[in-house]
């Protein structure tokens, strides 16, 4: 049996605050004691912490779906506070929805010997949902918490749920 671990998903100033560029809304709040709770239940037992964050160059194409946002070494990209990320948690930045596309995280799952992440964080049907699939594609076992994710769109938030749980076999609780 492996290890567990917690994907915290763009919990980033740009998403999360209502300044923030592509701020999620009012639904991203509930959101940050849940995560930070299932963040300590998962240290506590001696698993990894992973943060994924966006981290784009100015010159992104993704801002021609989306306004510039969590562009790298601007506020916008920084962990919100209440969120920080503790020594040996693992930070990754991300460029695409999929957190596993060109990083690191597959080689430190496999070299920390995870199978079961608890995915977390926003948005529930973008990059929560492309990064599950991916780990699902790799027979990795995923629980996802309704109450600790969020979204722009709850009609996107669902269909994502039910899509995690149907298409990818999540554990949506």
């Amino acid at each position: 049996m492996g290890r567990r671990a917690i994907f915290i998903t763009d919990m980033i100033h740009d998403f999360v605050h209502p300044e923030g560029a592509l701020y999620i809304g009012p639904t991203v709040h509930p959101i940050v004691p849940r995560i930070k709770a299932l963040a300590g239940e998962v240290r506590d037992e001696g698993g990894l912490v992973v943060y994924l964050c966006d981290a784009h160059q100015p010159e992104d194409r993704e801002f021609e779906r989306f306004p510039p946002h969590a562009v790298q070494g601007t506020p916008g990209a920084r962990i919100v506070d209440e969120l920080a990320p503790r020594p040996g948690d693992v930070v990754i930045a991300k460029t695409r929805y999929s957190a596993f596309f060109n990083t690191a995280l597959d080689e430190i799952l496999s070299r920390e010997e995870v199978d079961e992440v608890v995915f977390t964080g926003v948005c529930t049907s973008i990059c929560v949902m492309e990064t599950l699939g991916d780990w699902a594609n790799r027979d990795g076992r995923a629980v996802v918490y309704g109450d600790a994710v969020a979204d722009f769109d709850a009609a996107a938030h669902e269909f994502a749920l039910k899509r995690m749980e149907t298409l990818f076999g999540a554990d949506v609780r």
